[in-house]
This record gives C-alpha cells, sequence and structure tokens, in this order.
C-alpha cells in the first residue's frame, strides 16, 4: 500500500473478530512502533504486548470500575465523559474485545513520553492498516495512570515502577464480512492549514 493510501484510508476500528493476530503480522506492527521516531533517539518505549483473553478481560474489568467511580464534570472532554458513563452502565469494554492490545509505556517524568508514545502508536496503526488489520487508538489507560489498581495490574504484566501508560493501541481483524478494516476516508472538516511566505 502506497504510504499516503494508509494514511488517508486509515480508521478507527471498534468491533473485532475473535481471531488470534498471526505472530508475523504482529511482529510487523510492533516493529514498526519500535522504529518511530523518539526524542533525542532515546528510545524509551515500553511495548506491553497483551493477548491473553483472561488477562484482557481482567483488565477490562478493572478499567470500568475505575471509571465508574468518576463522576462526569461540565466541560470534561467527550470521550473521557462517555467512558465515565459506559462505565457506570456495567457494560463497557475499553479495547472492543480486540485480541491484542498493545500499552504504550514511558517513563514518569520524562518530557517527551506522550509524544514518543504518539509515534510509536501512529506506525502501529499505519502498518496495521497496510496488513490489512483493524486497529484503533486507546486512551484509556492514560487517563487512569495515576490509578493505583491500573498501575499495579501493568506492573504485574512487566511495566516498570518508573513507567506510567500514555497510550494503548487494539488490534485484530475487524468485524466485516472480509475482516478488513474500513478504509473510506472521513471528510476533513477541521485542521487548518495556514500557508506563511
Amino acid at each position: 500500500m502506497d504510504v499516503f493510501e494508509a494514511i488517508r484510508s486509515r480508521r478507527s476500528t471498534r468491533a473485532y473478530q475473535d481471531v488470534p493476530v498471526d505472530d508475523d503480522a504482529l511482529n510487523h506492527v510492533i516493529e514498526a512502533g519500535r522504529f518511530a521516531p523518539s526524542g533525542g533517539n532515546n528510545q524509551t518505549t515500553h511495548f506491553l504486548v497483551i493477548r491473553s483473553r483472561q488477562l484482557l478481560d481482567e483488565l477490562a474489568d478493572l478499567v470500568r470500575t475505575e471509571f465508574s467511580k468518576m463522576d462526569v464534570a461540565e466541560g470534561m472532554y467527550r470521550s473521557l465523559a462517555n467512558a465515565i458513563r459506559a462505565a457506570k452502565s456495567g457494560r463497557y469494554v475499553f479495547h472492543h474485545h480486540a485480541p491484542v492490545l498493545i500499552v504504550t509505556a514511558n517513563r514518569i517524568g520524562y518530557g517527551n513520553g506522550m509524544a514518543d508514545c504518539a509515534c510509536a502508536l501512529e506506525n502501529m496503526m499505519l502498518m496495521a492498516n497496510g496488513l490489512g488489520l483493524g486497529s484503533c487508538w486507546i486512551n484509556q489507560l492514560h487517563w487512569l495512570s495515576e490509578s493505583e489498581a491500573v498501575c499495579a495490574f501493568l506492573r504485574r504484566l512487566g511495566m516498570a515502577e518508573n513507567e506510567q501508560a500514555f497510550g494503548a493501541l487494539s488490534l485484530g481483524h475487524a468485524q466485516t464480512s472480509d475482516g478488513l478494516p474500513a478504509r473510506e476516508p472521513l471528510p476533513r472538516t477541521g485542521n487548518p492549514v495556514t500557508f506563511i511566505g
């Protein structure tokens, strides 16, 4: 797939087939993330690749519990408010039942932590699209980065004491007739451009 076409046609997938991701494809997605740029070429993004259905279910239950303790406040970021409301309903699964969740963590207090993880997540989403896999950027673990319960769970999986989650990626075969993600680009209604000079 042409690079611009991979960018233009990338869409978020929020419904997945209960089918494992092939190891070769998964490794390509992870390597795309590992080759993302990082501040000062520090390469400190830590990739936690969760494929165990039991662990994914445990994490979904934990995230649901943590969000259900929160209240929606006026002016709150819409997606965060939606996560809280959905968690309170009891039906919330933040990773959309994907067979793989890749958590990107980085050092606490490191000024480029979010930027480095964001670059890695974008690379992985583009690679996933090029391989015919669906993916979706997942913010919920970052929003819960101060939750002791969530941090303890991620540390149990290998996140270091001096790290925090900055984002995650759900990954799998889209729940479509052909298993491919939706690729029809959405119209651009924002992101203005100003040329100077």
